[in-house]
């Protein structure tokens, strides 16, 4: 049967687009920002700061393409690529469980806060915010307006509260080495000091923004936002309203005529999205990133313990506490708490999207369920998440850093499979004034083989 044809719409005022990126970013901040990268600075100074800047810029240019396909599309990156590799939604669901599934995030959450409040066990309050997450989760009527909220309220709020953090406890010789480290100038090294680990650093680099299949996530966002051809998607949060009821799901976009007019309008999309991705994400990102670094390195750098799990967070907490007075220092590791769990949420509500998506692609494709309740299946992986993390603490796997470090070596090689496909995806899919030019294609193909390569070093390093 052939589709009928809807007109390409007009794109939204930059103003507007706001939004899809605030997400994504904070996807991030628990994981990379947080954590991976100040803990690096800790250790191993300012030089490794040319990994963050060169990390976020590759996942910049990934999640561009992941917009491109579903701004002309209409319908998420998952679609197509099942489209073409049957096995597709099986990959994506057992990678993302295995890569966030790992409760890293949330342990180190949880670990701060038991410094805070004097618990000894950090296990129990991080099972105990698991659950809290599920609630929430299961109580919103349409999830992606409340993550948005959320998200856009953190970030503005938690960015210039580490930016003041930063003015008053750094000084000229800090601003110095985090200029030097941009270019790969450390101490005593350039750009990989002696005796790092890896694995922490393939970790960092991938959490240097979103990272794994989170990355993916851009092009349900841009469809639930009805960015382009997304404007006739049907909306998945109009779905988790709706829990007795199961109703037939269209997850397929719909084509447009290509005419003068239509690629104009695509080209006004592409410019503005691109515009906003870059300041919200890069931009922001960026600077989210080299203020962390930079507050960790000036205030524990040389310090004993860092090296041990995340104490640098409480190092930190309590070195601004000692210039600026104990309140600061609190007030600092509570903001730490309130990003990982933000993150952790944010994480949680993204991969159960993910997951959602892949098994409902599956049961349709299969034609045994035409109609399919996507909020349960949604909410199954929600909780499914739960149970497993909470049974890893239960088995004393609680170890923050070391958990979301295996995490993140999962997720970058899950980072190399999808950069592959969506770029085979698109030059596959999309008709040619849509597709990317020769020196995209080409920045895809290094990050394709960057993702590849560490990966399998990580990998060998680990075995052999």
């Amino acid at each position: 049967m052939t589709k009928s044809k809807k007109e390409f719409p007009k794109a939204l005022p930059l103003k507007k687009l706001i939004g899809p990126s605030f997400i994504i970013l904070a996807l991030g901040l628990g994981s990379g920002e947080v954590i991976l990268w100040p803990y690096l600075a800790s250790n191993y100074g300012l030089g490794i700061a040319w990994g963050a800047v060169i990390g976020i810029t590759f996942q910049y240019f990934m999640n561009m393409e992941i917009e491109r396909y579903a701004l002309v599309k209409g319908e998420s990156v998952f679609v197509g690529i099942a489209k073409f590799w049957k096995l597709a939604p099986a990959w994506f669901i057992f990678s993302t469980f295995l890569g966030f599934g790992i409760p890293g995030i949330i342990a180190a959450s949880a670990k701060v806060f038991s410094s805070i409040v004097g618990f000894e066990d950090h296990r129990f309050v991080a099972i105990g915010f698991l659950v809290l997450i599920g609630l929430i989760l299961s109580a919103g009527k349409t999830v992606y307006g409340m993550m948005e909220r959320i998200t856009k309220t953190i970030i503005l709020l938690g960015v210039p509260f580490v930016f003041i953090l930063v003015i008053l406890l750094t000084d000229g010789a800090d601003w110095v080495a985090l200029s030097q480290g941009v270019v790969g100038l450390g101490e005593g090294y350039r750009f990989m000091p002696e005796g790092i680990v890896l694995a922490t650093f393939l970790g960092a680099f991938a959490y240097a923004g979103a990272g794994g299949n989170l990355n993916l996530t851009q092009s349900i966002y841009i469809k639930e936002k009805g960015y382009g051809m997304g404007k006739y998607a049907q909306k998945i949060s109009g779905l988790f309203k709706i829990l007795k009821n199961e109703k037939k799901i269209d997850l397929e976009g719909k084509d447009f005529e290509i005419t003068p007019e239509s690629k104009k309008r695509f080209n006004v999309w592409w410019r503005r999205v691109s515009i906003e991705h870059a300041i919200v994400f890069w931009l922001i990102g960026a600077i989210s990133i080299l203020l962390l670094m930079i507050l960790a390195y000036a205030t524990t750098y040389g310090v004993e313990g860092t090296a041990e799990g995340i104490n640098f967070v409480i190092h930190e907490g309590s070195a601004i506490g000692a210039v600026i007075g104990p309140w600061a220092g609190v007030l600092f590791l509570i903001v730490v708490v309130i990003m990982l769990f933000q993150t952790q949420l944010g994480v949680m509500d993204s991969t159960s999207r993910i997951m959602a998506e892949n098994l409902a692609i599956t049961k349709i494709k299969n034609g045994k369920d035409a109609n399919v309740c996507l909020s349960r299946i949604y909410f199954g992986f929600v909780w499914a998440q739960i149970a497993f993390g909470s049974l890893l603490f239960l088995l004393n796997f609680s170890e923050p850093k070391t958990l979301i470090v295996l995490g993140a070596v999962i997720n970058a090689f899950a980072m190399f499979v999808h950069v592959g496909l969506v770029t085979y995806l698109n030059q596959k899919a999309l008709p040619k004034f849509a597709r990317a030019r020769l020196w995209r294609k080409l920045i895809m193909g290094l990050i394709f083989a960057f993702f590849g390569f560490f990966s399998i070093i990580v990998i060998i390093d680990k075995l052999f």
